[in-house]
């Protein structure tokens, strides 16, 4: 091997160490300027030109949150968002910054939930944020300590560590504005209630001030279990939250021409219903079916007042052609069965013989 030629490759070997040197230092450099970037450059000042937010896991489960003229809309509902829940969100995002970055290996990031989505088995959520110029796209992973957690910039191979921690889920009732009405006790001053099952009754009571209802009628020889023991249902649209909605059916079409005679139809079941009177002259008419675990209610509101209309009418605008899902212990407080506001039978005691009566007998 001449000296020529031996110059050329220890030079050639110079320049690729160098070039390794270099690479490996331009990566380091990488990973040390990444800290305290954002995750989302830009989206700080494109916020108002959001006009949707997609979520979407593996498992099918999405939401669609479209920007409304005044306001947001959970579109799988076509039912008013949580406005709040999104701003926070959208803040959230266009915040996220990088505390380190983690791995860029694929077979890792289920270890982090930041795999891609397409899977059934995907711990993340996909959010999607979109303006007319660009969307941004970030796969939501686990939570890490305090207030960080697992993030990636879908198509992008560095995952990171990011803060603030972004909470996200894609059920469209986990955004929904969940307000229906807060009506404080000391308003209720009537319910006429007919349960599903039992008989009807009606509590009243003559002043805000006055604590218990008083209950009629009541069966005869019977009494309630105590002098509250209706004052429940005063708090029965305290705070009132919806824990989902879905549109009330149509109501049925006009017959058609005569048909062939067909099987009877089993009658639907009897919903619960009551009506609540409040001081002002407002009143609330509810319909309620329980679905297994699940509650609903249909709202119609009336006034008796002038003061109260405005009331009954924003209220007839938002629910009038919804049913409202509310919480188990909503619904009992609404239709609460008389024998569950009455004083239990005692059972009758058995009758003892004395053994003197004993001793009669045997004669």
């Amino acid at each position: 091997m001449t000296a020529r030629r031996v110059l050329v490759l220890l030079i050639a070997g110079v320049v690729v160490i160098a070039g390794a040197l270099w690479l490996a230092s331009q990566r380091h450099l990488e990973k040390a300027t990444l800290a305290g970037d954002f995750v989302l450059p830009g989206l700080a000042k494109s916020l108002n030109a959001v006009t949707e937010i997609h979520l979407a896991k593996g498992d099918g489960t999405r939401t669609t949150l479209k920007k409304g003229s005044s306001d947001w809309i959970v579109a799988e509902r076509d039912y008013p968002a949580d406005s709040g829940r999104v701003r926070k969100l959208l803040l959230d995002l266009s915040a996220l910054v990088v505390v380190e970055e983690k791995t860029r290996s694929r077979e890792l990031y289920p270890q982090l939930g930041v795999e891609d989505s397409d899977s059934p088995k995907a711990a993340g959520t996909l959010v999607e944020v979109v303006t007319p110029t660009k969307t941004y796209a970030l796969i939501v992973g686990k939570p890490a300590e305090g207030r960080t957690g697992f993030v990636r910039v879908a198509h992008a191979e560095p995952s990171l560590l990011a803060q603030p921690l972004i909470s996200v889920d894609a059920e469209p009732r986990r955004w929904i504005d969940r307000n229906v009405v807060d009506i404080a006790e000391q308003r209720v001053k009537e319910a006429s209630i007919e349960p599903a099952a039992g008989p009807a009754y009606t509590a009243t009571r003559e002043a805000a001030q006055q604590t218990d209802f008083k209950v009629a009628p009541i069966p005869k020889g019977r009494e309630l279990s105590s002098s509250s023991a209706a004052n429940e249902l005063s708090s029965a649209f305290a705070a009132l939250q919806a824990d989902d909605v879905r549109r009330a059916p149509a109501a049925p079409a006009a017959p058609a021409a005569p048909a062939a005679p067909a099987a009877p139809a089993a009658p639907a079941a009897k919903p619960d219903h009551a009506i609540f009177r409040m001081f002002n002259g407002l009143e609330l008419d509810v319909t309620g079916r329980a679905e297994g675990e699940h509650h609903f209610i249909t709202l119609l509101a009336r006034s008796t007042a002038k003061e109260a209309q405005a009331e009954a009418d924003a209220l007839n605008q938002r629910f009038e052609d919804w049913q409202i899902e509310i919480a188990g212990y909503k619904y009992q407080a609404m239709f609460r069965p008389l024998e569950e506001l009455l004083k239990k039978v005692e059972p009758p005691k058995p009758k003892t013989t004395t053994p003197s009566a004993a001793k009669k007998t045997e004669k």
